[in-house]
């Protein structure tokens, strides 16, 4: 028996989260079976737990993107018992069993292994959202946005990604500014490396088609205005790496930024990535993360926690990194 974070719903109803305990024979079928040590909550994950967004797709539901820790057994020929393990995204919480959990069985290929430059506690205060981050400074790497191009931007910047690539940015060299609607987080930020901070209100509200040329990229999670503006303040050549949809899915823009300034606008998914892309971001984030950070953007929860704290995620109240110690 082990112990879970279950999702259940009935007819119409909103889905419903306690912790249960399961029998390892009811876990969902899987060439490879883990002992989870740390999970996480995403801005996904609170979506999905408070569902706020049709995100599960069946039901009952063990949610959470990510998940690190040891092999218990395996059939699949990349993995043996005892290999450190990291999973992030492939549909895992939403349509098969996901991490918040305190055992897994998932496809191997799923899987990739564990930096040793990381613990297992470590691999989760970066998680899905420090992978993210790092696919997006790979993004503007391959659009040749280089340090002495001019200032970065960062946006949803208290965030799980925001904190990790403005780490990642800093160490890299970059002038990094940082948009946040939270003034107290302030000195957290510049402890991460950004060097300025404007209210996320100077680019959320419908802003002209082009506007002065400030920032040679820029990494955003938030959408809507927001994206719309950035794309708007690039500089000749930038580039914008779009990772997320806080403030909404729509984007309220026009075509002069990308036909005037030769604007890049860069997707990047992590969830369906490709594992040989992951493995290069995570060994990036082996050779360029300022491990020193990680302490200072996590929070440690318990599986019991975790529904009232995906509730202060979507309200505003969290910042850095949450981490969900499965077995505390």
């Amino acid at each position: 028996m082990f112990n879970a974070l279950v999702l259940n719903k009935k007819d119409d109803q909103k889905a419903t989260g306690k912790v249960e305990e399961i029998e390892t024979t009811n876990l969902p079928e899987g060439d490879v079976l883990i002992n989870i040590d740390y999970s996480t909550i995403n801005y996904k994950d609170s979506l999905a737990i408070t569902s706020s967004s049709p995100i599960i797709k069946n039901f009952p539901m063990v949610p959470g993107i990510d998940f690190s820790g040891t092999v218990e057994e395996s059939s699949n020929n990349n993995f043996t018992t005892g290999d450190k393990v990291i999973l992030n995204g492939f549909g895992v919480g939403e349509k098969y069993w996901g991490g918040l959990s305190q055992k897994a069985r998932v496809n191997g290929n799923f899987l990739i292994k564990l930096p040793n430059e990381f613990t297992t506690k470590q691999a989760m205060a970066i998680g899905t959202a420090g992978y993210t981050a790092m696919l997006c400074v790979l993004a503007l790497e391959r659009n040749g946005v280089t340090p002495e191009k001019g200032e970065i931007l960062v946006t949803g910047a208290t965030g799980g990604v925001g904190s990790v690539a403005i780490s990642l940015l800093a160490k890299l060299g970059y002038h990094v500014t940082a948009s946040s609607g939270r003034d107290v987080h302030s000195e957290y930020l510049k402890s991460l490396g950004a060097e300025k901070i404007i209210d996320r209100k100077e680019l959320s509200e419908k802003g002209r088609p082009l506007g002065k040329e400030i920032w040679a990229g820029a990494i955003d999670s938030v959408g809507s205005f927001t994206l719309a503006n950035i794309c708007a303040s690039l500089k000749y050549g930038g580039t914008v790496a779009a990772c997320g949809l806080a403030q909404g899915f729509d984007l309220p823009s026009t075509v002069m930024p990308f036909i005037l300034r030769n604007v890049t606008l860069a997707g990047v998914d992590s969830v369906y990535c490709p594992i040989e892309q992951r493995i290069v971001a995570w060994d990036r984030l082996a050779q360029d993360l300022n491990l020193a950070h990680l302490d200072s953007m996590i929070t440690t929860i318990t599986l019991s926690e975790v529904v009232s704290v995906a509730n202060d995620m979507l309200s505003g109240k969290t910042h850095g990194r949450i981490i969900v110690d499965v077995n505390a």
